[in-house]
């Protein structure tokens, strides 16, 4: 094991400031999460009637869910300039920015007119500020997860990532909540109010984030003076067999939850299995269990290793997307809040919760950054087109075309986790329990 293995992961003990890092950064991961998964809620209840309302409503639903793809396309444009200016000018401008595009891009949807008062422009603007969504998106996460993950003590990495990684669940169950009240109001408000509501949430997760110090990583970085010129070319150059372990990774969660939550949303009301009620109402459950189990699947990899918990959650998803869909076509409620729970709590958050600590340290600290988010939004594009491709595979397979492609995500998963290095075995861990007990303890961050 090379010592740089650990010398690059920031301070042994972490920072003083630390917690509030991982708070912060969260909280704008909360926000941005509330903004980018509101979309995919209203993309499966309600755009196809308000942007698409001459097209069947199969052909209105596969119209919403090509707009909800076009930002995840987009991501990888926003992951790629995130990481050149989190490996070039650090990570917390780029964490402060593009808060502020995402805030402003879906403030902007909730008022946004419908096909029956811009006719063909109101569909063209909404793919506009989706776009706009993908950009500042696909730009958050890398500065998030690195500077929390190079504040976070050496081995609590994974649960002070895992942190982080919650703040999708506590957005989806927020943007749920909301949604969940607004279905009664009258008209294109049950989808507007929540879009207009998100600019609370972004003038809080400013006040938050403006607060948060600098990367001791990237300081140390910039200090020796090995800022890389072209972060994203090195990269690609030195770490492109890590990147595509890294996409392989991501696929598996974020492309199946692409069909066991978002399609599955749309699939629950075509089929008149539960009402938009009993799905988001399911949909807040998974939620809540999923903040705490984001964060309990980060600090599990602490203890046994990241790749372990991937084999045997990608291994259990393979083996689950059958049943999944055998369960919700019960129509029994019960038996569908079961359902999205388990593949929500364990098929996504296990997942999420381990990449907060694998993915950065697959990549040197000087192309941390840019490594990262490439391995992570690249993925996305899969993930967008995910919802399309699964009502298309209905329409020709029936349940079975989505179980089966869902399978297939957690068998890419479940290859590529074995193909990947681990960077936490008992090596590491205890290299970084000697080097903890042989390091002073940092002095507590002063009251503010």
């Amino acid at each position: 094991m090379r010592s740089e293995a650990l010398t690059m992961r920031g301070p042994v003990h972490g920072t003083s400031d630390a917690r509030r890092v991982a708070w912060g950064s969260t909280a704008g991961a909360v926000i941005e999460s509330y903004d980018f998964i509101g979309f995919g809620t209203a993309a499966a209840l309600y755009f196809g009637s308000a942007f698409f309302p001459n097209a069947s409503p199969v052909m209105g639903t596969l119209s919403a869910f090509a707009t909800l793809g076009v930002g995840f396309v987009a991501r990888p444009i926003g992951g790629i300039l995130g990481g050149h200016l989190g490996d070039r000018i650090g990570r917390k401008p780029v964490l402060v920015a593009s808060l502020i595009v995402m805030g402003l891009a879906t403030f902007a949807i909730g008022l946004l007119p419908t096909y029956a008062t811009a006719g063909l422009l109101a569909p063209a603007l909404l793919v506009t500020v989706r776009i706009i969504q993908g950009v500042a998106y696909g730009a958050e996460w890398g500065g998030a997860i690195l500077m929390t993950y190079e504040h976070a003590p050496w081995r609590r990495k994974g649960a002070f990532t895992g942190i982080v990684q919650s703040g999708f669940p506590i957005g989806l169950l927020l943007a749920n909540l909301v949604f969940l009240v607004s279905v009664n109001l009258p008209g294109d408000w049950a989808w507007r109010v929540p879009f207009l509501a998100s600019a609370i949430l972004v003038i809080v997760g400013l006040i938050v984030r403006a607060k948060v110090p600098e990367s001791p990583v990237f300081e140390d970085v910039r200090e020796s003076g090995d800022i890389v010129k072209a972060p994203i070319v090195q990269v690609l150059r030195d770490d492109w067999r890590n990147v595509l372990r890294g996409i392989g990774l991501r696929i598996a969660e974020t492309a199946g939850y692409a069909v066991a939550i978002t399609y599955m949303i749309s699939y629950l009301k075509s089929e008149e299995l539960a009402t938009s009620g009993q799905t988001i109402l399911a949909l807040c459950i998974a939620s809540a269990v999923g903040i705490g189990a984001t964060i309990a699947w980060g600090g599990l990899t602490d203890r046994v290793g990241r790749r372990p918990v991937y084999v045997w959650v990608t291994l259990f998803g393979a083996l689950w997307a059958i049943p999944m869909f055998l369960l919700v076509n019960t129509a029994s409620v019960v038996a569908i809040i079961i359902t999205v729970v388990i593949s929500y709590a364990i098929c996504q958050n296990a997942l999420a919760g381990a990449q907060g600590a694998w993915f950065p340290e697959l990549f040197q600290a000087k192309t941390r950054s840019s490594g990262a988010s490439l391995a992570y939004q690249i993925s996305a594009m899969i993930s967008g087109v995910t919802p399309f491709v699964t009502t298309l595979l209905f329409l020709w397979l029936g349940w079975l075309g989505p179980a089966l492609l869902f399978l297939a995500y957690s068998v890419l998963g479940l290859i590529s986790a074995l193909v990947t290095s681990e960077t936490w075995g008992p090596q590491e861990r205890a290299a970084a329990l000697r080097a903890t007990e042989q390091a002073p303890n940092p002095e507590p961050a002063p009251a503010r």
